[in-house]
């Protein structure tokens, strides 16, 4: 893994992404957690491939605009670049796009971790 490397995850919003069901707004548009949880997804995408055997990441922090709505149907896309990397700590730049119209931008926090110890202390 290098800084710059990038993936993009795309989502057919249906009615399990929209604001109402999951309970963080009444509309019928897509939620603010599911185009978070696509951010979150694209940036897990990004390093998987580099990871150690045995190794994951886990998302630490997640900062984000949600700048237009998005209806049902309409496919969006996240794309996640890495910005930084510090030992097991790995920076991301995170935008989303409705076609070519953006509906968010951050940053967003993973941390590699070993995957069987991580649960281990559940």
């Amino acid at each position: 893994m290098q800084v710059g490397d990038e993936y993009t995850s795309h989502l057919t919003i249906g009615h399990l992404h929209l604001a109402r069901t999951l309970g963080s707004g009444d509309l019928l548009v897509l939620a603010t957690p599911a185009m978070l949880a696509l951010m979150e997804n694209a940036a897990m995408q990004c390093v998987a491939p580099t990871l150690p055997p045995g190794s994951t990441t886990v998302g630490g922090h997640i900062e984000s605009s949600h700048l237009r709505p998005t209806p049902m149907g309409r496919t969006i896309s996240a794309t996640a670049t890495l910005r930084e990397i510090k030992g097991r700590k790995l920076t991301f730049d995170v935008e989303a796009y409705d076609g070519e119209i953006l509906i968010g931008r951050g940053t967003h926090l993973r941390f590699i971790v070993d995957r069987d110890a991580f649960v281990q202390d559940l």
